[in-house]
């Protein structure tokens, strides 16, 4: 009798640290995924910065006609958009973060796109490490993207959508740069593919995972 009862304490006990080391393993793994969602948005940015260092000053405020005639933006007005939203996220979503001033796409140079572009970058990177933390109370518990939609709650949704838009406008960047006969050399329309290499430049010492 006494062996079975020692046999189902032990049995307990078994599950018990096994249930203790998953629980671990699995605290280690969302760690693991939150700073690899924050890499990754680094890099959105260095994909970013890659397609301006590289248009030609010649096409940016260029622009292209539509079938319909109607006019579509200018690669000015569509990097200014990405930054403007940014600092839209930030104001309703983590308005304790010092913003950034707004891009005017009828005014401001590549140069100054790139340095506001990577402002607003760190900006957006502190609320998402404050969106994905796991600690309480955290200072990020939303995402708005304005008035036109719902909110959110913060989390790897908001990271989804934020990169997905970057992404989205990216493509029409790189598109529209060819409509207008300045097209963008490989290096730069291939080289946001080239993620290790942006890992690198970003200065990670992991690579994508």
């Amino acid at each position: 009798m006494l062996g079975v009862l020692a046999e189902v304490k032990s049995a307990a006990w078994s599950d018990k640290l096994l249930w203790v080391l998953m629980a671990r393993h699995a605290a280690l793994s969302e760690s693991e995924l939150r700073e690899v969602l924050l890499e990754t948005y680094a890099a959105n940015d260095g994909m970013n910065q890659l397609l301006l260092a590289h248009l030609d000053p010649r096409a940016w405020r260029s622009r292209s006609v539509k079938k319909n005639n109607r006019k579509g933006r200018t690669l000015a007005e569509i990097f200014s958009h990405l930054h403007n939203n940014r600092l839209v996220w930030l104001k309703n979503s983590a308005p304790h973060l010092k913003r950034p001033a707004p891009l005017d796409p009828a005014r401001c140079t590549i140069k100054q796109a790139r340095a506001a572009h990577r402002q607003s970058a760190v900006r957006c990177l502190e609320m998402l490490k404050e969106a994905l933390s796991n600690r309480t109370p955290r200072r990020v518990t939303k995402f708005s993207r304005g008035s036109w939609t719902q909110t959110w709650p913060a989390g790897a949704t908001m990271f989804s959508y934020m990169f997905a838009h970057e992404a989205h406008h990216r493509g029409q960047a790189i598109m529209l740069a060819r409509q207008l006969g300045y097209r963008l050399p490989d290096k730069a329309a291939y080289g946001i593919w080239r993620w290790e290499k942006l890992w690198k430049e970003c200065g990670f010492e992991t690579r994508p995972r």
